[in-house]
């Protein structure tokens, strides 16, 4: 009970962070969001980098100075995600960082109409098969769609496509299910 009720407060947290976050980058929203995403990967690569960041036994002067660091070498970025950085990194929430990300790229896909979705398919789907069914996905819906591509041999052949809550399910396997059932009934 105790996790959840800490899950739901990390989300709040990042939900405020993140809402705050959109407002002050104003038109360069997609920008900050993708130099947002390069700290998280960077967090994310790096154990040793996450545990000063993080870790209490730091002090706030030196998890500053690593984030200033990690800051300089991430180029030219936005004042309102520098700000956002220092400021996490005074008040020991830079752990939420992933999270704020994850409600940041919500809120700018909100903002910019845009849908996400996953395409799952048996073998790799080359570039141009991959803007072709990103083409088509984008007239059916109406909308922007940004997908991720990933591949599963248990489909067998075909693809399936999410988007939002909708599923598209060009499986070979799910072809092979659906003649099953037929011959069953």
């Amino acid at each position: 009970m105790l996790e959840a009720f800490a899950v739901m407060v990390n989300v709040s947290i990042a939900r405020r962070y993140a809402r705050a976050l959109l407002e002050a980058a104003g038109p360069a929203a997609d920008q900050v969001l993708s130099q947002l995403e390069g700290f998280v990967g960077a967090l994310a690569s790096s154990k040793e980098l996450a545990d000063v960041v993080n870790n209490p036994a730091y002090t706030v002067s030196q998890r500053k100075a690593v984030v200033e660091a990690l800051i300089a070498a991430g180029g030219e970025v936005h004042p309102a995600l520098v700000s956002a950085l220092k400021l996490l990194t005074e008040r020991g929430r830079f752990g939420t960082l992933p999270d704020i990300a994850r409600v940041y790229r919500d809120l700018v896909d909100v903002r910019l109409g845009r849908l996400r979705g996953r395409i799952t398919s048996a073998a790799p789907l080359s570039p141009d098969a991959l803007a072709k069914l990103q083409q088509s996905l984008q007239q059916m819906t109406q909308r922007d769609v940004v997908l991720e591509a990933k591949t599963d041999p248990r489909l067998i052949g075909g693809a399936t496509a999410q988007v939002g809550s909708t599923v598209y399910d060009g499986s070979l396997r799910a072809q092979l299910d659906d003649i099953r059932n037929r011959l069953r009934s």
